[in-house]
């Protein structure tokens, strides 16, 4: 991944990142050693470290939702980037809030009476009503009732976020980004990269809808845009790569990226929008803690349009995504053909 053009910060800062051992993270807190700032990360001792310690920062090791623990880790920290999260979209929505809600609820009641510099929350835009977006903003609320356990806790993570910097003031930023790609990811792409080899990838007429894509180069850059201007405190911000990518644009430039053929579409838009309609409403008689043929993050990535404004994040943050979908794409398919 090229270097972020913010390489050098206004002034050193004491980081501390959860999740620093998974995609996200991890190219945060390699963003920050570049910029001089001190870094250190909480990991859970299962987790392999070998990145973050070839980067010399500090690691401790630990459990968010561990209180005792969250105030140690936190000694001499003024900026903390919460991206720690249990991810997936199958599963019971208890387990999700044990992680993502309660976590979260750990480290903010830690802060109540430190002086923190920011507090940046790494939300989603799955947070949103799963149905299709045109251009949706912040204006439009989070949905408080999701059919996954995973957008359920995030949306009432957020809730959690927003009432701490109300009633608290811990500096609170909240950011949605989209579907985060890009190197290091190895969860998402390298099972879509699987699928594509086998063939077993095909358009269910939605080859033409919006994916929300966000190149975790362009998301680093947001955190320290969001660090470092005041006036992000007590905001939220969806972030994207503010270009209009179709899911069909995005699965053949990987396809073409590892030389594997172009997936074909194998139903007509009008039949793929009753079945969208059958699925969903399959899922949604399941509920969150019920597992389903077609999971929720598989039915809004094939089936929804998911355009989401960042008007926002432009014009009060200054984000001006600076690596555009065909480059990152090249960077993103360079990586995998080296690493894969």
């Amino acid at each position: 991944m090229r270097e972020s053009i913010l390489t050098h910060p206004t002034m050193p800062h004491r980081f501390l990142i959860t999740g620093a051992t998974g995609f996200v993270g991890s190219h945060i807190a390699e963003a920050c050693v570049a910029r001089g700032h001190l870094v250190s990360a909480i990991a859970r001792s299962s987790s392999d470290v070998s990145f973050l310690q070839s980067h010399s920062i500090a690691i401790h090791t630990g459990d968010c939702t561990d209180a005792l623990f969250v105030n140690q880790a936190l000694a001499d920290v003024d900026v903390v980037v919460h991206c720690a999260a249990k991810v997936g979209d199958q599963g019971l929505v208890e387990d999700y809030r044990a992680v993502n809600v309660q976590g979260l609820r750990t480290l903010l009641e830690a802060g109540k009476n430190r002086s923190w510099h920011r507090f940046v929350q790494m939300s989603s835009l799955g947070v949103y009503e799963a149905r299709h977006h045109y251009g949706t903003d912040e204006s439009v609320p989070a949905s408080l009732t999701h059919f996954d356990g995973y957008s359920q806790s995030k949306a009432e993570a957020e809730q959690v976020a927003v009432l701490y910097h109300k009633n608290h003031g811990i500096p609170v930023v909240v950011l949605r980004p989209g579907f985060v790609y890009g190197p290091r990811d190895r969860n998402v792409l390298p099972k879509l990269i699987d699928r594509l080899h086998v063939g077993k990838v095909h358009y269910l007429g939605g080859g033409r809808m919006a994916l929300n894509a966000t190149y975790i180069g362009n998301l680093v850059d947001a955190v320290f845009l969001a660090i470092d201007d005041p006036q992000a405190i007590g905001q939220i911000y969806n972030l994207t790569d503010g270009e209009s990518v179709t899911k069909q644009r995005f699965i053949e430039a990987i396809a073409e990226g590892m030389g594997y053929k172009k997936p074909r579409q194998v139903l007509p838009r009008w039949l793929a929008a009753i079945l969208v309609k059958l699925l969903e409403r399959q899922i949604r008689r399941a509920g969150p803690n019920e597992n389903t043929r077609l999971t929720p993050a598989q039915f809004k990535f094939l089936l929804l349009n998911l355009d989401f404004s960042i008007e926002k994040a432009k014009r009060e943050l200054s984000y001006q995504p600076r690596v555009g979908f065909d480059q990152a794409m090249r960077e993103t398919m360079a990586w995998y053909r080296e690493n894969t």
